[in-house]
């Protein structure tokens, strides 16, 4: 049987998976691609800066850089699924509180410690995990399927948010926005959100194979791994702080609310071409080749946000450029850990690399938020983006071409 047919078996009977996986990827980034269209709003009413309002998004992430590692590891002993299902309910619960928040800035941050804590079972490992377990021949493709719930969440949420505001006030707008997105999201993951080492129905011990792969220690030693976690650190700082103020940083240029979030939802429709076309050239290409090349995208757009004025063509191109490379960091960074490190400790693995996308995600938004409220501008955030994005863009290129041990035949 050629290579194409048993990747096609794969698709006929596993590809739900990472439908339903996409669908809870996009529900565990709602607090962070969700919380654009109220910075604005939230500190106006609220009389708190864009820092203030900020740093709640960065105390969520900061708890899950800390408890990455160890859904990861639960995640490799107990299955995926549980963690998807119950998570799922609780962020989306978690995230419409955030329009209860009284006078007060620490309830804010107390609000904003749940999300930290209910989102934790519903990190990236625990989607791409059974979707991994899944898919060998065409694990490319299937982990940009599933990741593209992502690029749905950046070009939805800045609409659904902005829409909701304008329309029920921005505290109502939280309930509205991710009830909304709960009812359109969680049937499917409920139904067809299974893992390969999650508990059958019928069995009473999870259904688990034996895995090829590095132990824990080998790939925490190995230098292919510090490259990864400084390549995920450096991007995610930078593209994560991007998407977060885009909305404000197009605002600031004079799009009116609407416009600014029509033209940052390019930003996620363009990120699933990018993704899917990511997934394709990693089941076909050396992947750290393709991580290079699709790293160096916003430094472009970048360029077009720093000199485009008040272009609205020029503004809308760089929300495309943006958005081809916005969670191919992930992609690249997942498919190279299966590839040199095995699936063995792929959950907790992954969960050190995801301690670094979550330091990044944390302490971008408040860098940008800081630079603005000390300037008056996101223009020095720019032009410090795109070094980090350059130096991304080397660590991931200097990899080893192929692993040797654990890439199929």
């Amino acid at each position: 049987m050629t290579e194409a047919a048993s990747a096609r078996q794969e698709w006929g009977k596993y590809g739900l998976v990472p439908v339903a996986a996409g669908l809870g990827y996009a529900t565990s980034v709602i607090h962070i691609y969700g919380i654009g269209p109220y910075i604005g709003p939230v500190a106006e009413a609220m009389g708190w800066s864009r820092t203030e309002v900020t740093f709640g998004l960065t105390i969520a992430t900061l708890v899950q850089a800390v408890g990455g590692v160890f859904i990861g590891l639960a995640v490799d002993r107990f299955g995926p699924r549980r963690f998807g299902v119950i998570g799922a309910v609780l962020l989306t619960l978690a995230f419409a509180l955030l329009g209860t928040v009284g006078a007060s800035l620490s309830q804010w941050y107390l609000l904003w410690g749940l999300i930290a804590m209910v989102s934790l079972p519903v990190q990236a490992s625990v989607w791409t995990s059974a979707v991994a377990s899944r898919f060998e021949l065409s694990r490319g493709l299937a982990l940009a399927v599933t990741l593209c719930g992502a690029s749905i969440a950046a070009g939805l949420f800045p609409i659904l948010g902005t829409w909701a505001i304008r329309t029920f006030g921005w505290r109502l707008a939280f309930a509205v926005h991710g009830g909304l997105w709960f009812l359109l999201a969680f049937p499917a993951i409920l139904m067809f959100f299974r893992g390969a080492h999650d508990r059958s129905r019928a069995a009473k011990a999870p259904v688990r194979r034996d895995l090829p792969g590095a132990s824990l220690g080998e790939g925490l030693r190995s230098s292919v791994y510090h490259r990864l976690f400084a390549a995920s650190l450096l991007f995610t700082f930078t593209i994560i702080a991007l998407v977060v103020h885009f909305v404000s940083i197009l605002g600031d240029r004079g799009a009116d609310p609407m416009t600014a979030a029509a033209i940052a939802s390019f930003v996620g429709w363009f990120s699933l071409a990018g993704r899917l076309g990511t997934g394709v050239l990693l089941d076909r290409f050396p992947a750290s080749l393709v991580g290079a090349a699709v790293f160096l995208l916003p430094v472009a757009g970048c360029g077009l946000l720093l000199g485009s004025g008040t272009s609205l063509a020029a503004l809308t191109l760089a929300s495309a450029l943006i958005g081809l490379t916005l969670g191919a960091e992930i992609d690249v960074v997942v498919y190279l850990i299966t590839r040199h490190f095995g699936l063995r400790n792929f959950g907790g693995l992954y969960g050190g690399v995801l301690a670094a996308l979550s330091i990044g995600t944390a302490i971008g938004p408040l860098a940008a938020a800081v630079i603005h409220d000390r300037t008056g501008s996101y223009e020095s955030f720019l032009w410090l983006a795109i070094g980090m994005m350059a130096a991304s863009s080397l660590a991931i290129g200097t990899l080893p071409r192929r692993s040797l041990a654990f890439a199929p035949a």
